[in-house]
């Protein structure tokens, strides 16, 4: 070996020496981006409900991007038996959708909902905030007592407030528990009418004006909204006097 050679290869031991005592900003970048990631991943895994990003961005080191963060973690959980997933704008660890049939046989058999609650809560997601008589008319038929009851105990749907009309109807509108359940991260991300139509939901010919408007579960009250009242009237009757005020009967198919 010359005498060239040992020093070239003695500079290239000294300066790994040197990287591994000194490490440069990528390193600690990383080890910063791993660490940040451990405990966005421990806050998740122990939260009974699922947290906003604000709520993890408060506990992690300054300077670490969230989005960076909960988008590698979402990565390594890409494979996996739980997944990462962001729904209703937060962030929860969820059974990988090709296993969950795997823990369905353990559970008690569940009640089926009728096809009459189900258009309902469709048209209550798409048409958000409605009222039970714009419910009926869209559907073409009255809604029976128990449906729109049905629909609040699941927690799929609250009261939103009252329409300012007549009346003062009850206005109704889809919940976070909702996107939870159907894997929605906002309800903007339902199918629209193509989707709907490529999934055979509709059969035959469509009107020219036929279209499905685009869904909205904004907190914030509508212009022609009032809050709910602490003295309101009980929901039964208000509903009964919305749905038939002259007394007139309508048919119903639930």
């Amino acid at each position: 070996m010359t005498g060239r050679d040992l020093h070239t290869q003695m500079g290239d031991i000294a300066r790994l020496f040197q990287t591994e005592a000194e490490p440069g900003p990528s390193a600690a970048a990383n080890a910063q981006l791993v660490e940040a990631m451990r405990i966005a991943e421990a806050m998740i895994f122990a939260s009974p409900e699922p947290l906003a990003e604000q709520e993890i961005e408060r506990r992690l080191p300054r300077g670490v991007a969230i989005a960076s963060v909960l988008d590698h973690l979402k990565a390594s959980y890409s494979a996996r038996g739980v997944n990462l997933v962001r729904v209703g704008g937060k962030w929860m660890f969820r059974t990988a959708t090709d296993l969950a049939w795997l823990l369905a046989g353990g559970e008690g058999e569940q009640k089926k909902m009728s096809r009459a609650a189900l258009e309902t809560l469709a048209i209550i997601a798409y048409h958000q905030p409605v009222t039970r008589a714009e419910i009926e008319d869209i559907r073409g038929v009255a809604i029976s007592k128990g449906t729109l009851d049905v629909l609040l105990e699941t927690g799929w749907v609250r009261l939103r407030g009252r329409r300012r009309a007549p009346g003062r109807p009850l206005t109704y509108g889809t919940t976070q528990e909702f996107l939870i359940h159907f894997g929605l991260e906002a309800v903007g991300d339902l199918p629209g009418l193509e989707e709907l139509k490529g999934a055979g939901l509709f059969d035959g010919r469509l009107p020219s004006s036929f279209s499905i408007p685009q869904p909205s579960d904004d907190d914030a009250l509508a212009a022609d909204e009032d809050p709910l009242e602490d003295d309101a009237e009980p929901v039964e009757e208000e509903e009964a006097a919305e749905r038939d005020p002259a007394g007139s009967q309508q048919p119903t198919d639930d």
